[in-house]
């Protein structure tokens, strides 16, 4: 699926929708690895941008996004409206990220008669 036909908005500009197909998915537990973790508190002593843990966090949202893209694909969708993340900490360490929409079939506005 395209990025272009996937948004946080309700609607596609441009597209009707004419299916909607439910809800779609990509969920991912991920924990920080101890190298990780003496890394991240390392930099954290310097403050400013934590690398590894934006570098994790990014990873983990491109993966959920895929995963939710394939979902939508396999429902037969060529679009996703209403695009979300979502993240939270099951344990220290350890936490759930999820990437969530609406997985709907639209058509360009100019072919609808």
């Amino acid at each position: 699926m395209q990025d272009s036909m996937v948004t946080t908005a309700l609607t596609l500009p441009g597209y009707t929708t004419v299916r909607n197909l439910g809800v779609v998915r990509g969920i991912m537990v991920r924990s920080r690895s101890i190298v990780g973790s003496l890394f991240g508190s390392l930099q954290s002593v310097f403050g400013g941008n934590i690398t590894i843990y934006t570098n994790l966090c990014e990873q983990a949202r491109a993966e959920t996004y895929h995963l939710m893209c394939q979902h939508a694909t396999q429902l037969g969708a060529n679009a996703i409206i209403g695009m979300r993340y979502d993240a939270t900490e099951l344990m220290p360490g350890l936490t759930e990220v999820l990437c969530y929409g609406t997985a709907v079939i639209v058509e360009p506005e100019h072919n609808r008669g």
